[in-house]
């Protein structure tokens, strides 16, 4: 199956001939598809590169020459416009499986960002193509000839220097710098019919492609798949109208990697189904001053509040609740209640007393927590931990207006009265104490739709406002310490040297589509592991993070 023709509608592409081969394009078309050919006194360089070495001698390079003097390098386009009669013999050597753009986009030699250029022999980054130009050496001295201009997506043949003008090249722009029709990207929350394929022919829906694990940087992955699977925040991130992303803007680092990164994971025309975060993730690392890094586990929900409200302030945010997609699609509010406690010895527990005063103020909030029951201390018959079980109901009675959490000196309950688009959980899973970070195993039991009607004052005004959905699901996995809930904590360090060090792991659940049956698919992502599973099987994990979607925000067909 081709590639190319599971491209489903979300982008429009221009359309390109039918490729007979990986690794040979433009080597069968007639006339080297319309490309010119180098003359024959430069063509004689190309003669002496049976050695590298050799090739060098026989070309002399002025090694203080500029690599980016714009005059020297359009001299050479200037001699092909003149007419001459050239065929291009050398788009067969490019190897699209060398070609990795995630990374990035400076020199390996001088490390600057000007004037990039990509090898599409070797996938090598290089700076200029002028005589003496670090991309020039590469070109005499490897034979390499075939280079791309990563800024201005133009394609050269070095050391001759001669544009390069072919459709069948098309496809490498696609997967450099992916381009999406803002009509379309609604239909990216809809299950496509068919799947996309890889270069080797590996199937593969959009969005839901693995993330290289750098090291330990794998409670980071499922908060980017979870962001970028939020519809409203994706489609931000993709259309190429969104202001706040224009040049004129000056969008900060960290919303131009993230938009990058999106565009790149939602591609229905990847060489492979994979994606590396190493360049979002530097400038994570940067901006939390090396609180997030891909070296050291962490925290997900420390990093997705950390993350959320960064991207608010960076985006132009105020306190107000419109002010940014971010608190468009998360932000809700919720009512606290809060009185002293009085202790009163015939009294099971304190209660509010309606004669006291009440303290009561509305507050905004991105994600709500939910605190688990303590883990029972007894076992078995079989001296093994029984593992509790909590509906997800009981911990949401947190937020009816009723129920009370003694804190310290003073009594507290909570009412919902804005609920977002987007609502995510934090279920409190891990505390701390002196020594070690501790675990409660209990299983939260959840369907896969919920209704919060009993939890919001006022109602809304339509019932689908109070709905939702199940969009992602975010469980905690230890491999080791299975007797014993100490020590598997999301801040513990592990190394990926010794299997039995490797004791915790965090991956996602994701869905696609939505309505059930045949039109709704769930996914586990756990690095490069991408697995297609059972809506059954997604609560049986100890989940830490959830978003709901709201059901009039679900998809429908366009």
């Amino acid at each position: 199956m081709d590639a190319r023709s599971s491209a489903p509608d979300a982008i429009a592409f221009p359309v390109v001939k039918d490729v007979p081969g990986v690794d040979q394009l433009g080597a069968d078309m007639p006339n080297g598809g319309g490309v010119v050919k180098a003359n024959d006194h430069v063509g004689s360089v190309e003669k002496s590169n049976g050695h590298a070495e050799n090739n060098v001698e026989h070309v002399t390079v002025d090694a203080q020459a500029p690599s980016d003097d714009e005059e020297e390098e359009e001299q050479p386009e200037a001699v092909a416009e003149e007419g001459i009669d050239r065929k291009d013999m050398y788009l067969d050597a490019i190897s699209r499986t060398n070609l990795d753009f995630d990374f990035e986009r400076v020199c390996s030699k001088s490390l600057s960002n000007i004037n990039v250029y990509c090898c599409l022999v070797c996938g090598k980054y290089f700076q200029g193509r002028g005589r003496g130009s670090y991309a020039y050496r590469h070109a005499v001295g490897e034979n390499h000839r075939v280079w791309l201009n990563l800024e201005t997506e133009k394609f050269y043949v070095l050391p001759e220097g001669y544009l390069v003008s072919d459709p069948s090249l098309q496809d490498i722009i696609h997967v450099l710098n992916p381009r999406y029709e803002p009509a379309a990207l609604p239909r990216l929350s809809l299950l496509p019919a068919q799947p996309s394929y890889t270069l080797t022919g590996q199937p593969y829906f959009p969005g839901f492609i693995g993330l290289n694990n750098i090291r330990a940087n794998d409670y980071l992955n499922v908060i980017i798949h979870l962001i970028l699977h939020v519809p409203p925040l994706r489609t931000f991130l993709l259309d190429p109208r969104t202001p706040q992303l224009q040049e004129s803007a000056r969008p900060t680092e960290l919303v131009k990697r993230l938009s990058t990164l999106a565009k790149r994971v939602w591609n229905p025309r990847l060489f492979k189904a994979q994606a590396s975060p190493h360049e979002f993730l530097q400038e994570v690392s940067k901006r939390s001053e090396g609180k997030y890094t891909m070296t050291k586990q962490g925290d997900p929900v420390a990093f997705l509040g950390w993350l959320l409200n960064t991207l608010h302030k960076d985006l132009g945010g105020t306190k107000k609740s419109n002010s940014s997609i971010i608190y468009r699609a998360f932000q809700g509010e919720v009512k606290i209640q809060t009185q002293e406690v009085i202790v009163n010895k015939q009294a099971a527990r304190p209660v509010f007393d309606i004669s006291r005063d009440i303290k009561t103020i509305k507050s905004p909030f991105l994600f709500l927590a939910l605190d688990l029951p303590a883990a029972p201390l007894f076992q078995d018959l079989n001296e093994k931990k029984i593992i509790p079980q909590v509906p997800l109901s009981t911990i949401l009675a947190k937020f009816d207006g009723e129920s009370t959490q003694e804190i310290g000196p003073t009594l507290k309950r909570h009412h919902l009265t804005r609920l977002p688009p987007y609502l995510i959980l934090h279920i409190k899973r891990f505390t701390k104490n002196n020594f070690v970070e501790e675990k409660n195993p209990t299983i939260v039991n959840y369907p896969m739709a919920i209704d919060l009607k009993d939890y919001v004052d006022p109602k809304p005004s339509s019932p689908l406002q109070t709905m939702y959905n199940l969009l992602a699901n975010v469980p905690h996995e230890s491999t080791v310490a299975s007797t014993s809930s100490a020590g598997t904590g999301p801040g513990i360090s592990t190394k990926k040297s010794s299997k039995a060090e490797d004791d915790t792991t965090w991956k996602v659940h994701l869905r696609a589509g939505s309505g059930g049956g045949e039109n709704e698919k769930w996914f586990a992502l756990q690095d490069l592991e991408v697995r297609e599973v059972r809506a059954d099987m997604v609560f049986l994990g100890d989940t830490v993070i959830q978003v709901w979607e709201r059901r009039d925000m679900l998809p429908r067909k366009v």
